[in-house]
């Protein structure tokens, strides 16, 4: 009996956490599955997703920089993979159409207030960055329904956009748009989704958004503290958080979808911080 086939799609690949994340949660609950990285060629993404299924894989995740052309490539789209407008997993739904779902957002959602006990209704939220990775987690998070969120970004109009593509289902949430420098007032959550910090760089933001009590969260992660909790923590910021969380909790909102269980993330989460 063969086990059912699993991938992550992206290019480069082979620094993904996500075959590590899968085996450790079929370990722990007993599920059949063998989960592989695939580097896909940026230029023939759709023949690795139709091969993959073709050779009778059931699901994938799909990383960077392939979200928007999963998106595209599917079907049948859920509610948040539209909203998102962009997908990270796919699968064949039981008519066979290629259905796409985007996690990103829950996962980010369930790991600040599941794991690290953060409240977002009726706060003040900043996010800063207006790309995929933002687009892909406004719609969860504006679900929880803070009192006002605003994002900054680079180029003004891309901030824009997302407001006025957000605007239908951001209920009584005060959304607004702004540049980087511009906000002056020191918000409850503050989340970057700029990939600035992966290089050493950041988004030119004043310090006065940080107030004694303003949770930082950072959806990227690497092993050391990233450059933007780093400098956090030097404005005097004490609950910091990085996005090794959110990886895990949008890795078990797929695994959820493929097989019907949910799984225990923080044992996986200690032992991907412990690695």
């Amino acid at each position: 009996m063969h086990n059912d086939l699993y991938a992550v799609v992206g290019n480069p690949i082979s620094h993904s956490k996500s075959p590590r994340i899968h085996s450790l949660f079929a370990r722990q609950t007993g599920e059949q599955l063998e989960y592989t990285a695939i580097q896909a060629p940026e230029d023939d993404f759709a023949n690795t997703v139709k091969g993959f299924f073709e050779r009778g894989g059931k699901g994938l995740n799909i990383t960077v920089p392939f979200k928007e052309q999963a998106w595209q490539l599917a079907d049948l789209r859920t509610q948040r993979a539209e909203r998102a407008g962009a997908a990270n997993t796919l699968y064949k739904d039981s008519k066979g159409s290629l259905t796409a779902d985007n996690t990103d957002g829950k996962g980010l959602v369930t790991d600040l207030m599941v794991n690290h006990g953060v409240r977002l209704a009726g706060k003040r939220l900043l996010v800063l960055g207006a790309g995929g990775a933002v687009r892909g987690v406004l719609g969860p998070i504006l679900a929880e329904e803070p009192a006002a969120l605003t994002i900054a970004n680079r180029t003004l109009a891309k901030a824009e956009g997302l407001v006025s593509f957000f605007e239908s289902v951001a209920g009584d949430t005060h959304l607004e748009a702004c540049g980087f420098e511009q906000p002056a007032d020191a918000f409850d959550v503050i989340i970057n989704g700029t990939s600035a910090s992966l290089q050493g760089d950041l988004p030119p933001v004043s310090t006065s958004v940080i107030g004694a009590d303003t949770v930082i969260y950072d959806m990227m992660y690497s092993l050391q503290t990233t450059t933007f909790n780093q400098w956090a923590l030097d404005q005097g910021a004490t609950r910091v958080f990085d996005g090794l969380g959110m990886l895990v909790e949008q890795a078990a909102e797929s695994f959820r979808i493929w097989r019907g269980k949910t799984p225990d993330t923080r044992p996986v989460i200690e032992e991907l911080r412990n690695d």
